[in-house]
């Protein structure tokens, strides 16, 4: 019964977040009992552009946690990435593949050149946390609840795990990245376009539907913020995609 269980949850998470996620558990466990070399993972100008070493552009941002495998932080990482990646494939992306692994592109994209010019070397904590930001601003007046019981807006989250992070003094300056990238992101393709009246800016390539069209009905693409549509989801309580009260963090 509990094989079964463990196989239709895992049956059950989408398409995007499922790929990610089993990479940042398949490759750190790789890592971790000498199967790869975890400096092949790390992010490395040389290794990329003169040994061709293409996989290090994809191990560094999305499977190799700057913790290493195992231990708390890691699980927390693997937490943070199938909650708010979930959330967002099934909810602001429903039905769009497409558009949201253009998203984990272009967050990507933006930490590796982040991280060649400030020599960063792994980068999957910034990318769990900036797809967290895009989910927090997309549902800003959500309430979650944090560990000790504190609860707050989803607006604030990303901020409350920056101070956390400097608190314990990991520095705070890898959450910063993830949250500016994350900005960007929804600033470029939702917050300009709808609060400025902006041109949209990015636009999914044509070529990420070909391979991964579009589950339902609607126009491929979006530019502006889905207002009405996260209105729906924050104020029906017997919706599909209403998160309630949010879900405890610490837990």
């Amino acid at each position: 019964m509990g094989s079964n269980d463990i196989g239709d949850w895992y049956r059950s998470i989408p398409q995007m977040t499922k790929y990610w996620f089993t990479g940042s558990v398949v490759v750190p466990l790789a890592a971790k009992f000498g199967l790869v070399s975890g400096m092949s993972l790390i992010l490395s100008f040389d290794a990329i552009v003169y040994h061709f070493q293409i996989w290090r552009l994809i191990t560094s941002v999305l499977f190799f946690p700057l913790s290493g495998p195992g231990g708390f932080h890691y699980l927390m990482n693997l937490y943070f990435l199938y909650s708010y990646s979930t959330r967002l494939e099934t909810g602001t992306f429903f039905g769009k593949p497409a558009d949201y692994l253009f998203m984990l592109l272009f967050n990507l994209v933006c930490l590796i050149i982040i991280g060649f010019i400030a020599e960063l070397f792994l980068l999957m904590d910034p990318m769990v946390l900036s797809v967290l930001y895009v989910w927090c601003q997309l549902n800003k007046d959500q309430v979650v609840q944090f560990w000790f019981g504190t609860r707050f807006k989803a607006m604030y989250l990303p901020w409350v795990l920056l101070a956390f992070n400097m608190i314990i003094g990991s520095g705070g300056l890898i959450q910063l990245v993830g949250i500016l990238v994350g900005h960007l992101y929804f600033f470029l393709m939702f917050k300009y376009p709808q609060d400025f009246g902006g041109a949209s800016l990015l636009h999914t390539p044509q070529i990420l539907y070909k391979y991964f069209p579009n589950q339902r009905g609607g126009m491929s693409g979006f530019g502006v913020a889905p207002a009405s549509r996260r209105r729906q989801e924050n104020d029906n309580n017997g919706g599909r995609h209403n998160w309630g009260q949010g879900n405890p963090l610490g837990d």
